[in-house]
């Protein structure tokens, strides 16, 4: 049998009305909206096309957003006084800078800069350290959409083989952590690996984050494994596609992710969780009784 597809985009849509009947009540009682801000640099298109997309998505629920555009020429110093006055201005709960950033700007310096507490993409070391210690407060996005898309299949994760196929900071490291919290043994693959196709062909759970379209062969899937491709590659004929040759993986998988459709909304539905999170712990804190 064909795998089940798990499907992103309905269960991301439910996160969302859930932040939106959480954010009417607040405004019923008299309380601002969350804000995101968002700074963008330079003109990547494909960093242009994800701020437009998070900015629509905080308009849908309710989150006001302000997006600040700069150039690629702006110094490291600019970015930072920038963002230190986000991090002082009270009516800002969630400070994201879209990433990558110019050559000339050191992006763990800017990651270390947002205060831990606005930090809703889940990078600064701080959330990284908490997510380590099974003790997580801002989550990476991707990662914890990851999660929750699991949690659907309703399959024990508890010792299961889960590997990682991609090392980045932004899901692959992460992702390893909340595997680990999950109690799954995890291999983390990258580009020194060697024998890749035996790596996942152990998998019980597999999660691609490379970024190569087609980098995992279908036939290499394990049987009735549960496969999560994060991959989301633009081809010249401009069609997306993900890490992992999809109509072959899904004849051998038992649930498999679609792209796109599967993990990218989650990882945007994420944002908002988190923005609202940061919104409730820094806003509301003293004003809910």
């Amino acid at each position: 049998m064909p795998a089940q597809i798990l499907n992103g985009k309905a269960l991301a849509q439910n996160i969302q009305h859930q932040i939106i009947d959480a954010i009417q009540k607040y405004l019923k009682r008299g309380f601002r909206a969350p804000k995101l801000a968002v700074i963008l640099i330079g003109h990547n298109p494909a960093s242009e096309i994800y701020v437009r997309n998070k900015y629509q998505a905080c308009l849908q629920v309710g989150i006001n957003s302000k997006i600040f555009t700069l150039e690629a020429s702006i110094t490291e110093q600019y970015l930072l006084e920038l963002i230190d006055q986000l991090n002082n201005d009270q009516t800002v709960d969630g400070i994201l800078v879209q990433l990558p950033l110019p050559e000339h700007i050191a992006s763990h310096a800017i990651i270390e800069q947002i205060r831990p507490d606005k930090d809703v993409d889940g990078f600064h070391p701080y959330n990284l350290g908490r997510l380590a210690q099974k003790r997580p407060l801002l989550r990476p996005c991707t990662p914890a959409g990851i999660m929750q898309l699991l949690e659907t299949t309703q399959i024990e994760l508890r010792g299961l083989n889960a590997t990682v196929v991609g090392a980045s900071n932004i899901v692959g490291r992460p992702m390893l952590l909340e595997l680990l919290s999950a109690e799954c043994t995890v291999t983390i693959c990258h580009k020194q690996t060697r024998n890749l196709e035996k790596m996942v062909q152990e998998a019980d759970l597999l999660v691609a984050a490379a970024g190569s379209p087609g980098l995992i062969k279908g036939d290499w899937i394990k049987t009735n494994a549960i496969v999560i491709d994060v991959g989301m590659n633009r081809m010249d004929n401009g069609a997306l596609v993900g890490d992992i040759e999809f109509e072959k993986a899904k004849l051998r998988a038992s649930w498999i992710t679609p792209v796109p459709g599967g993990v990218g909304p989650m990882t945007v539905a994420n944002l908002l969780t988190n923005t609202l999170f940061a919104y409730e712990a820094l806003y509301l804190k003293t004003r809910l009784v």
